[in-house]
């Protein structure tokens, strides 16, 4: 049977033609509650996946600055990368993501005091534990980033070269030719004669990044992004989507997209690992625990909460307090009362026909004994979603410029 269509209706299980082959996979041939043990095993593995990035460049790089910018941090926030300090990272320097420990952002020895090969250099910061590698330059590359990219092409490493102080470039280059000056064209420039020297020097179809570290939603931190995803291994591609700084409308869409392919998932195990009748709403049996938590992933990962709001304000200038009453209306802390509220208006949408549906999907049979709770909570956490998703949108608005 082919994939149900994705439509934008609250009442239809969105999920990719790959999700439901994987989701059969788990399903077939399996009791319901074989399948609840292993779907939670998943869920479990999905929150606490590792990820592990490292960045490195030379002096002057901005390195410290990418890494707190990548983990949504101001440099003079707690947590933050020490800057504009003579060198001193001799060792690879772990710095957690304030908000997923499980991602880690690994600040490297500089690439232009190390005096070691470059082979010599990966055994040093320990190559094996990252899953991929940025390679920060201010100005041009120097040969010492493309022996290092080189060597890990060899180790099938996905790496990525970032310029990432292009503003400054592109600001000198409104200052010199005013009446000529093209952004695009600088821009444009830049990029190829960055890739023209890289590849003299032996680097296989360089994948090549323009960057400002203090302004990640400008240039081409949406497209680094969109690639590392695609080079990731799935297990590991949530979690980086989740970690990104909410920069943009596009991040904010990615990250509603990831979520929302997972929501099948956290409501087979709510209704099918340890369910209890919801007070109030006596069709759902559920595990209100897991909803609490899924609800508060779903603020955590848009920037809802209340350091995420706090950060914002502090970037832009904008009101806390205004920032906070808007979203803690329809979006407060969740909470259990909260949460059965949510779900007794989603019972009052879920239609039995809605229900037996999902049932009657070969993947999803297995679910028939607990068809009308499954999809009473489907309906519940992607209307919350779309709508913390709407007011993200909103709230970073106030940040960026019309279009971004």
């Amino acid at each position: 049977m082919a994939a149900p269509k994705t439509q934008e209706s609250k009442t239809t299980l969105t999920l990719s033609p790959e999700k439901m082959a994987s989701i059969g996979e788990v399903f077939q041939g399996d009791s319901l509650s074989a399948t609840s043990t292993k779907l939670r095993s998943t869920l479990q593995s999905l929150e606490n996946v590792r990820l592990d990035i490292a960045v490195t460049g030379g002096a002057g790089s901005g390195r410290s600055t990418f890494v707190n910018s990548l983990r949504g941090l101001g440099d003079e926030d707690q947590g933050s990368a020490q800057t504009g300090l003579a060198e001193t990272t001799s060792a690879p320097t772990p710095y957690p993501h304030p908000k997923y420990p499980n991602v880690i952002v690994w600040e490297l020895p500089d690439l232009g005091t190390s005096s070691l090969p470059a082979e010599q250099y990966l055994e040093k910061v320990l190559m094996g534990r990252y899953d991929l590698f940025i390679l920060l330059s201010a100005e041009r590359f120097s040969p010492g980033h493309a022996r290092l990219a080189r060597a890990l092409q060899a180790r099938d490493k996905p790496c990525y070269l970032v310029r990432s102080k292009v503003d400054v470039d592109v600001a000198a280059s409104r200052q010199r030719r005013p009446s000529t000056f093209s952004e695009e064209g600088v821009l444009m420039d830049i990029r190829e004669n960055c890739r023209s020297y890289l590849q003299a020097e032996g680097v296989t179809k360089p994948k090549v990044f323009l960057l400002s570290t203090f302004e990640l939603d400008k240039f081409d931190f949406q497209l680094l992004s969109e690639v590392i995803v695609r080079d990731l291994e799935s297990s590991k591609r949530h979690a980086f989507l989740l970690a990104l700084p909410n920069v943009s409308n596009a991040v904010l869409e990615k990250k509603a997209g990831s979520m929302l392919q997972h929501i099948w998932l956290v409501a087979t195990v709510a209704c099918t690992v340890n369910p209890l009748p919801v007070p109030g709403v006596p069709e759902v049996a559920c595990d209100l625990g897991l909803l609490v938590r899924a609800l508060s992933g779903y603020r955590r990962g848009l920037g809802l909460e209340a350091g995420g709001l706090q950060r914002l304000a502090q970037r832009t200038g904008g009101s806390l307090q205004a920032m906070q009453s808007r979203v803690c209306g329809p979006l407060c802390e969740a909470s259990p009362r909260q949460v059965i509220d949510f779900l007794g208006r989603a019972c009052g949408s879920t239609t039995a026909t809605f229900a037996q549906e999902l049932a009657s999907l070969p993947v999803l049979g297995v679910l028939s004994s607990c068809s009308f709770s499954f999809a009473t909570v489907y309906q519940m956490l992607r209307a919350y979603l779309d709508k913390a998703t709407a007011e993200a949108k909103k709230t970073l608005s106030q940040a960026l410029p019309t279009g971004q």
